[in-house]
């Protein structure tokens, strides 16, 4: 399997994770767990990629505009317990 494109929407809390990838004929069917994990484990592996990309030195590109009037805000977000309540 090969990842073609990951597509990432969050919609009303809810994270989206939209994969386009090409196969063989031979792989599990829709609706299967093992479907789903191999799935699980390209959109993984994409996200990992892109990560690291974006901390490369290269660094990130512009390479389009969407037409839309860029904004920026600026959120104050409260800490987060620590895991185990620490």
């Amino acid at each position: 399997m090969t990842l073609q494109r990951l597509v990432l929407e969050f919609r009303d809390g809810e994270l989206i994770a939209r994969v386009l990838y090409r196969s063989g004929l031979d792989g599990p069917n829709p609706s299967t767990k093992a479907r789903a994990r191999e799935v699980s484990a390209l959109a993984r592996s994409g996200l990992l990629d892109a990560l690291e990309a974006l901390d490369s030195e290269a660094g990130a590109e512009c390479v389009g505009t969407s037409g839309f009037t860029m904004r920026e805000d600026i959120l104050s977000l409260p800490s987060l317990p620590s895991p185990g309540g620490r």
